[in-house]
Parts: structure tokens; sequence; C-alpha cells
């Protein structure tokens, strides 16, 4: 089995320790995504953040350096929640085979771009930077990250373990193939369709069951 590299946390200035602090840091992420949402990541400002969560400026910049520091500690939750969707899907299917599997994260995916604030402008991985910005505010690691890779890492594992199938190379590969692929497709159905072009999400269901489904059997 191929070595995983570690995924990279976001990097926060003060990680929560106590119950309360968790609490703000949450809705400070809460009030970022639906911001993203109303005004893009260009007008972001983590003023307007701190005035929609109804915390203090100095509670955002306790955890963040700036807001792109705090869009992507938003991108890294993301992930741990379509990996908890996930997970629960494949566990909750009754009967499942490589195509069910195969639905079941696609399925999240789009159910998260359609219902999740934020999530279709930000969803794993930051926006392009601005000449410098990354440098400046401390996050030039976390946007070196492949989010498409991180996505693959998770998927992969989550199918080796509910298909009872070993997490090897050629899983790895085949799965950031349809990463990569069922992301531009995705993306393009909701630039036809602000709720996901029905026929282009069904041609992406189509090619991601033609490519994956004989791997994962």
């Amino acid at each position: 089995m191929p070595q995983t590299r570690p995924r990279t946390q976001p990097a926060l200035r003060r990680a929560p320790v106590q119950q309360r602090s968790a609490e703000r840091l949450a809705r400070i992420l809460d009030a970022c995504a639906v911001l993203l949402d109303e005004t893009g990541y260009e007008q972001l400002s983590t003023r307007a953040v701190a005035a929609r969560a109804g915390v203090p400026i100095g509670s955002v910049y306790r955890f963040f350096g700036n807001k792109r520091a705090m869009v992507a500690a938003l991108a890294h939750r993301n992930l741990d929640r379509y990996a908890e969707r996930v997970s629960e899907r494949l566990a909750g299917a009754p009967i499942l085979d490589a195509l069910g599997a195969i639905d079941g994260v696609l399925d999240e995916f789009i159910e998260m771009k359609r219902t999740v604030p934020g999530f279709a402008l930000v969803d794993f991985g930051l926006p392009a930077a601005a000449p410098g910005e990354a440098a400046a505010d401390g996050t030039a690691e976390a946007a070196a990250e492949d989010p498409n890779r991180l996505v693959a890492e998770r998927i992969c594992a989550l199918l080796a373990t509910h298909l009872g199938r070993a997490a090897d190379e050629e899983l790895h590969r085949k799965v950031l193939v349809g990463v990569e692929t069922a992301d531009a497709l995705v993306r393009l159905a909701f630039r036809v369709d602000p709720a996901g072009d029905p026929a282009l999400v069904a041609e992406t269901r189509c090619l991601l069951h033609a490519y994956l489904a004989p791997s994962l059997s």
C-alpha cells in the first residue's frame, strides 16, 4: 500500500481548548461560509465575518491571521464533513456494491454543492491567491496542498474499508483520476445551471461508473 502523505491541518493561531472557544470558532467559520455566498472571496473581510458571527474582531484574530487562513480552515472543515457524510451513506446502505458506492460519493458532493453555505465557491481548497497573499498570511503550506489529492485519499480509504478491497496503489490512482474528472464536470454542471445541470450530472455518473466500478469489484 502506498504511503499516504499526512494531511496538513489548518494553521490556527490558537487551537480551542474549551467548549465555548470551539463553539466560537464554529460560529466564525459558519459566518465566513455564508458571507462567501453573499460577497465572494475578494470582498470577504475578517471584520464582516466577526460582525456576522456576533463576536469581537479580536476573537477572529485569536484564531486566524487573516481571511485566507480562515477560508483554509473552512475548506478543511468541509473535507471532514464530506468524509463523514460519505461514510454514513456507505454504512447505511443495506446492500453495497461498486455502483452504489460511487453514487454515494458523487451524490454527497453534489448535495453539498447545492445546500452547504460557501461550498460552491470554497469546497476543499483555497481560491487562487493574489500575488504575495499566501506568503503574507502564513497559509503558504495550506495553499501548496492539492485539494483533490486530499479528497482522493479520504475517498480511497472509505471505499476500500466499505467494499473490503485493498487500498493499493492502483486504487489510489484510479480514485484520484475519478476525483479530478468529477470535480471538473461538476463545476461545469453548476456553471450551466446553479442547481447542477441534470444531464451533465448524469454524464458524470455514467463516466465514473464505467471507469471506477471495475476497480472496486
